[in-house]
């Protein structure tokens, strides 16, 4: 088995026992001890059947080395981010493959302040040293394992994001898809005013309804039909780890991301003009757009939580937003958030006395899009310079901050390649012309997959 092959971009993921188990984890624990060589660590898993067997085995290594563990159980994603901030402890580890089929697993890593651990901050190291496997007998006495739980800081944390007195009732269907969004939400729905219809609320590994995966169209269905049958205002729906939500309107209709990026761009720059917006270049005019309409200055990144994050670090960003669903907070230690984007989703449909549809749909008709389409590829480097070559003549601007972006007068489109897969990534927008951004988007699909 080649251990190294679970480490990626951002995380570690694999599928369980071929890539990652027990052994492995021990020794991502031991290097992760040896590597940064914390005092005090933060550990916490999700709800997939070998999670808690792995973190086991993480904390064994963590505590041969001398760490102290502060184990907080079943938790999201961002339980782990904001715990370890909270605390100023050294690190944080969570066990989780988050949307990924059931016989995977993985971690994500931070070191203090919730920093990510990446490739380029880390992840290579540790990997060769699990790789290498010579660990020495620490001279440390051996760690302690403490139960912690942060669970209700956190939850005023989330809390401060909005003010409950202006919270009108509105009906909103929650699915968590089986995952561990219920853990908070079930907190939450106590404390926001509103009716809450709860589906696939309970935490199961076994995901009996579907791996927590709301981007595939096919596990939409259940939470669209429980809009329609409650007459509910809003839909939302989390991965596994509830680091992303996904939103519907009082239609049924599945809100791309992009939209909402813009939404709470607004929202912050409301609050304080001038302050820093950070988004990816995969779509861009609606949202430099609302920045630039709202007086703020957007900032664009490398996709990727890690890069996000460095960014918005260093630019001291007070918001940044992916279409991927990923939502980062300054006053989150730059995280992302699965559960703020919802309350503050509510806050702003408070507000303004208008529904999601209201709220997104003339920024879907200025500049539509075609949606984020993925197809295999023998060689992703060489797909990408034929698409550009094919193109550059006629572009307005190129850039390849994140694989490659074309623009012209009326239309424009990012082609990128998956970290981990044999995958184009491609999406394509335009300029208030939707058979415009459709008639490109079907040539670039052809051209992708060769067609004549």
């Amino acid at each position: 088995m080649k251990e190294e092959s679970c480490f990626k971009a951002y995380d570690i993921r694999g599928q369980i026992p071929t890539q990652l188990n027990e052994d492995v984890v021990y020794k991502i624990g031991c290097a992760y001890a040896e590597f940064l060589k914390p005092e005090k660590v933060i550990v916490g898993h999700d709800m997939r059947l070998s999670s808690r067997s792995l973190t086991d085995s993480l904390i064994k290594g963590l505590t041969d080395y001398g760490v102290n563990v502060y184990d907080i159980g079943l938790c999201g994603t961002e339980e782990v981010y904001f715990a370890t901030a909270h605390t100023k402890f050294d690190g944080g580890i969570m066990v989780t493959a988050s949307h990924n089929p059931k016989d995977y697993n993985g971690l994500k890593l931070i070191k203090e302040q919730a920093k990510p651990i990446s490739m380029d901050t880390g992840l290579a190291v540790l990997r060769d040293m699990v790789a290498e496997n010579n660990f020495k007998k620490s001279e440390k006495p051996a760690g302690k394992v403490i139960e912690a739980n942060y669970r209700e800081q956190y939850i005023e944390h989330l809390l401060s994001y909005i003010n409950l007195d202006e919270i009108k009732d509105y009906n909103v269907v929650m699915n968590p898809g089986n995952g561990c969004a219920s853990l908070a939400t079930d907190i939450l729905s106590e404390r926001i005013p509103g009716n809450f219809i709860k589906i696939h609320n309970e935490p199961d590994g076994h995901f009996p309804n579907g791996i927590p995966n709301p981007l595939l169209p096919e596990n939409r269905g259940v939470t669209i039909d429980a809009i329609g049958k409650n007459k509910a205002d809003l839909g939302i729906a989390w991965d596994g780890d509830f680091d992303r939500c996904f939103f519907f309107d009082e239609n049924g209709r599945f809100i791309e991301g992009y939209y909402l990026v813009g939404l709470f761009a607004e929202y912050f720059l409301d609050q304080k003009t001038g302050q820093k917006i950070v988004y990816d270049p995969r779509v861009i005019w609606n949202t430099i757009d609302l920045v630039t309409k709202y007086s703020g200055i957007p900032v664009v990144s490398k996709g990727g939580h890690s890069f996000i994050k460095d960014k918005m670090r260093s630019e001291d960003a007070v918001y940044g937003g992916e279409m991927s669903a990923h939502h980062y907070f300054r006053d989150f230690s730059y995280c992302d958030s699965g559960m703020i984007p919802w309350i503050v989703l509510l806050q702003i449909m408070s507000r303004s006395g208008k529904s999601l549809s209201q709220l997104v749909d003339e920024r879907i008709e200025l500049y539509p899009s075609s949606g984020e389409i993925n197809r295999t590829v023998e060689d992703a480097d060489v797909s990408i310079q034929k698409i550009k070559d094919y193109f550059a003549d006629d572009a307005i601007s190129i850039s390849e901050i994140d694989g490659v972006s074309l623009e012209f007068e009326q239309w424009r489109f990012n082609l990128r390649k998956s970290n981990t897969e044999p995958l184009l990534r491609l999406n394509v927008e335009s300029r208030a012309d939707v058979p415009l951004m459709e008639e490109k988007t079907a040539l670039l699909v052809k051209l992708i997959e060769n067609r004549d």
